[in-house]
């Protein structure tokens, strides 16, 4: 976290002054819907703009720093968007829900025992029918300039399972401030659903019984 917060006393390259193109273009396609949480929201310029787009937005990030500079944003703006310090993969902890979450840029920074963590707290948040949209680097981007991991579409398959259907996944740009960073990313959209009750295989019992009344229904009457 303290990489991450200090990162934050400047302007670290990920961070555009304005909100990431790809989610600009899911809220005016009507993707993005009532309630919006912005996990990993950094200095805010995603939840900013959901709200001025009309829905009630709040953003989350471990790092004070950043959420420091985001209310400062908020407060200079006039915007209705709501601000704290959180973990991602406690968010249960906020006891509210919401109707859509967007993550621009968290997946792709946990380790692997984090990630069923990660998708267990974002279902804490989300009714059965609520979205959620990941922006993550893909394995199509470049190694050598270093960054986060890269992220394979059965990397995001394997993570978000019971409890979730994927819509769909497509290729997408993630944009920085780094030289060098082509921004290849999965765009990877997510429903919560819940499960249904496991079908039982119909014992043999009731298998003879439909033979013998087919067979029955099948022989000449007189």
């Amino acid at each position: 976290m303290q990489f991450f917060d200090r990162a934050y006393e400047g302007d670290p390259p990920w961070e555009l002054g304005r909100p990431q193109p790809e989610f600009v273009a899911l809220e005016a396609a009507g993707e993005i819907r009532g309630r919006v949480l912005d996990v990993g929201c950094g200095t805010g310029e995603n939840a900013l703009y959901y709200a001025l787009r009309g829905h009630p937005a709040w953003g989350i990030d471990f790092a004070p720093n950043a959420i420091r500079r985001a209310r400062e944003k908020g407060a200079a703006r006039g915007s209705s968007a709501h601000f704290e310090v959180a973990s991602a993969l406690e968010l249960d902890g906020l006891h509210t829900t919401f109707d859509t979450v967007t993550d621009c840029g968290m997946f792709h920074t946990f380790l692997d025992e984090h990630r069923p963590v990660y998708a267990r707290s974002a279902a804490s948040v989300l009714p059965p029918g609520g979205r959620c949209f990941i922006l993550c680097f893909s394995e199509e981007e470049p190694t050598d300039w270093g960054g986060p991991r890269r992220v394979t579409q059965a990397e995001l398959r394997a993570t978000f399972t019971e409890g979730w259907a994927f819509r769909w996944i497509r290729p997408a740009r993630f944009e920085t401030n780094f030289a060098g960073v082509t921004g290849r990313a999965w765009m990877a959209a997510l429903e919560r659903v819940v499960p249904g009750p496991p079908r039982r295989p119909a014992s043999r019992t009731a298998h003879r019984v439909r033979r013998r009344t087919a067979s029955s229904s099948s022989a000449p009457r007189g």
